[in-house]
């Protein structure tokens, strides 16, 4: 089985300037393929982009919910050259300390009558 780390960044908002690079779409782009081969160097894989959202105070008393673009990037853990980091070896400790053993069907019950059911002691059931 296979175990990922995942990694959650901001999507850019901006495009980066570059030589032959000239519309907002092109640098817009850039900016994520730059991005990108950045992670992908270091060993993560692209997963997804999602629009979450976030709720932000306003004001002393006052909430608001927007919206965050954020890029989501994994890789699998224990790959050659990827350091899963603290966060990821808490996780994986979590998860064997889980994983209970698991036990086998359960022995019939033992002949005999069961205890009478009542109150503890008698005399709480005088007051």
């Amino acid at each position: 089985m296979q175990r990922f780390e995942y990694k959650v960044i901001p999507a850019p908002k901006r495009g980066e300037k570059a030589r032959g690079v000239k519309t907002t779409e092109e640098r817009f782009a850039y900016a994520l393929t730059q991005l990108m081969n950045t992670l992908g160097a270091e060993g993560w894989d692209y997963v997804r982009a999602d629009a979450l959202p976030c709720d932000e105070r306003v004001g002393l008393t006052g909430t608001r919910t927007t919206f965050q673009n954020v890029l989501v990037f994994r890789r699998i853990i224990g790959a050659a050259g990827a350091d899963p980091g603290p966060s990821a070896r808490l996780l994986l400790q979590d998860m064997a300390a889980a994983q209970a053993p698991r036990l086998g069907p359960a022995d019939s019950p033992m002949a005999g009558s069961a205890p009478a059911v009542g109150p503890a002691k008698p005399d709480l059931a005088a007051e």
